[in-house]
């Protein structure tokens, strides 16, 4: 096998679902566009950090020095067939985003991703040099993705893979060593509006256009201000996140289930008591919530969106 095939198949051997290889030069100068003009139009809401680094958002040898290729690799996060939960019927309870059900992938992916590394250099020596990115670090990752083969970027604005859907978590390992490059494959949404159509708030349009701003995942996670009125009764019983876009894509209906064993799953994280996250200290949200996306949000944040929550259950 090839080096690039030897890479690949290691990349399954941690558990992965999806890799692919681009080269490091710049992004599609039609998403660098669309991206500008995003930002530019203030849909990016209170995400400031989407404006810093541009440059090495659309260029991953900005990132780092001399690059000449980017892995990119794709863990399948649809979780399992839940049974009902079974709790009392009078506890309101706040639903919370399949992603966010399984301990923080930044850490998990981020921890494989420097097994690989060990890998490749146990293989190709200490020359090269690496820079891991999971979603945190400035980078047109969906991209790069789509640019490496691992699928299609959809009308929700996520990643589409045809055969694992759109739940899929992304991460990079830019690199200065050459390998082959994939193609990207074919796919689209086609005629498909599904997405569009059951966004609570409209934050997808059909022109393409998607304003954070509307958009209750934003508003639940990034949002740090008290939500205005209208978006709050939209959020319904959303405690943290929403991916009604996600779960409504037909490549999703069809989708595997998660197979890594490795990548820990929480059940009980589907739906939070209500009551019980008001009366949390800090403390207790901090050791409840360690090892999860959740606890990037803060005590007080999960607290405001469990008081909108629970007035929309009593609505």
């Amino acid at each position: 096998m090839s080096l690039t095939e030897d890479i690949k198949q290691r990349v399954f051997e941690l558990g992965f679902d999806l890799v692919g290889v681009t080269d490091a030069s710049p992004v599609d100068a039609g998403q660098v566009d669309f991206l500008a003009g995003w930002l530019k139009s203030g849909c990016a809401g209170q995400m400031s950090y989407l404006h810093r680094n541009f440059e090495k958002r659309i260029n991953p040898a900005k990132l780092l020095e001399n690059a000449q290729s980017v892995i990119c690799v794709g863990l399948n996060y649809k979780p399992p067939k839940q049974k009902p939960i079974s709790t009392d019927a009078t506890v309101p309870t706040g639903k919370v985003a399949s992603y966010a059900q399984y301990e923080d992938y930044h850490v998990f992916i981020k921890k494989q991703l420097r097994k690989l590394i060990d890998f490749i250099t146990s293989i190709t020596g200490r020359e090269h040099k690496f820079k891991i990115c999971v979603d945190s670090a400035p980078l047109a990752e969906r991209a790069l993705a789509a640019r490496a083969g691992l699928g299609f970027i959809g009308k929700n604005h996520v990643l589409i893979n045809p055969a694992l859907g759109p739940q899929i978590f992304l991460g990079e390992i830019i690199t200065t060593l050459k390998l082959q490059p994939d193609e990207s494959i074919a796919g689209e949404c086609s005629n498909c509006s599904e997405c569009i159509d059951t966004c609570p708030a409209g934050a997808l349009s059909p022109d393409g256009q998607f304003d954070a701003n509307k958009c209750i995942s934003y508003l639940t996670i990034e949002y740090k201000d008290r939500i205005p009125a209208d978006l709050a009764e939209k959020i319904g019983d959303k405690l943290f996140g929403c991916e009604k876009c996600i779960l409504a894509c037909p490549y999703q209906q069809k989708a595997p289930v998660c197979k890594n064993k490795e990548f820990k799953f929480y059940s009980n994280r589907a739906e939070l008591n209500l009551q019980q996250i008001l009366k949390m200290t800090e403390a207790q949200f901090q050791a409840e919530f360690a090892d999860s996306v959740i606890l990037r949000s803060g005590p007080d944040q999960l607290k405001r969106n469990a008081k909108i929550c629970l007035a929309n259950i009593k609505k």
